[in-house]
């Protein structure tokens, strides 16, 4: 590991437990910061309620001062009743196809993260996924602490302990195959970073709206490798949460996302193209092996700075 990287941990690595609730709610209001929270969803109408519960509750409706001014769902199409759902629970919840209507959605998590600006105003935009379960709000208080204490810190990413199963510290396993030697290769810099992948971080609206944004599953890992060329390493952190539970995905989904965030990285490292950006993968049919070609994402939308709607909203 680099002394750069030594030195960050040791700087640059925290527990939710060090900032107090009420030592963040002084800072927010001397500093007079607004704070966003987007839950980008799609068919999580199993567990999207609770965490818009537990949020609305500990960190908004129960304290004097509001930690968190904006509650916002971005529905990327559900088929189920997560819209009903988050509404319900006190979210607002926007569809993504709402959002900056004369470009046509496409499909991918991304593709929601970067619309979700143009639904939010906070000074700081934090991004939790609606699949979580027992969540806690510390989840959010946790990685947004840095950015209300800290006026150094631009980019903050949980870490957590990630169980398969009955198994600890089995989950993440996209991240230990793929993403993790990626970044330990090309950008050791990075390679302090716990859950790299994870869906759960807090950024400045000021370095986010400068980021392009992979429309898909890099979307993490393209956001923090392009964050680290922004703004330098000093200005990314990260703080422990505790314990990660959600849903699993199998192995042919987790070849897709590994197929984007390689992609993801490619761009990064030469700014070409895919020669073939596709995955072919094998399914057993009733006659032996099917196999299953699917498109690699390879769409990226550009810095939101750069969208003429997000810079009319600033001037009105």
């Amino acid at each position: 590991m680099l002394d750069e990287v030594e030195r960050w941990l040791a700087d640059r690595s925290w527990s939710a437990a060090d900032r107090p609730l009420d030592q963040l709610l002084d800072r927010k209001r001397a500093a007079g910061t607004t704070v966003s929270v987007v839950l980008p969803a799609l068919d999580e109408e199993a567990t999207v309620g609770e965490i818009v519960e537990v949020i609305r509750r500990d960190l908004i409706d129960g304290l004097p001062t509001p930690l968190v001014d904006e509650l916002v769902v971005v529905d990327s199409g559900s088929s189920d009743r997560t819209a009903e759902v988050a509404a319900k629970a006190g979210a607002r919840v926007v569809h993504r196809d709402a959002l900056l209507p004369r470009i046509p959605a496409l499909p991918g998590k991304g593709e929601v993260l970067w619309r979700s600006l143009l639904a939010t105003t906070g000074d700081v935009v934090c991004f939790v996924d609606a699949d979580l379960r027992d969540f806690s709000s510390s989840f959010v208080s946790g990685i947004v602490g840095p950015l209300l204490t800290d006026p150094q810190v631009q980019f903050v990413k949980a870490m957590y302990d990630r169980p398969l199963a009955d198994a600890p510290g089995q989950g993440g396993r996209v991240t230990e195959l793929v993403a993790r030697p990626l970044l330990n290769l090309h950008w050791p810099q990075l390679a302090g970073f716990v859950q790299p992948l994870g869906g759960e971080y807090a950024v400045r609206r000021s370095l986010l709206e400068r980021l392009p944004f992979p429309v898909g599953y890099g979307v993490e890992l393209g956001l923090l490798v392009d964050a680290l060329h922004t703004v330098g390493l000093d200005a990314l952190a990260q703080v422990d949460v505790g314990v990660r539970l959600h849903r699993h995905q199998d192995g042919r989904a987790l070849g897709r996302m590994a197929a984007a965030i390689y992609r993801t990285a490619q761009v990064r490292l030469s700014r070409a193209h895919l020669v073939r950006p596709e995955l072919t993968q094998f399914e057993r049919g009733p006659d032996g092996f099917v196999p299953r070609t699917y498109a690699v994402d390879t769409e990226e939308r550009p810095p939101m700075a750069e969208i003429k709607e997000y810079a009319g909203r600033r001037v009105a």
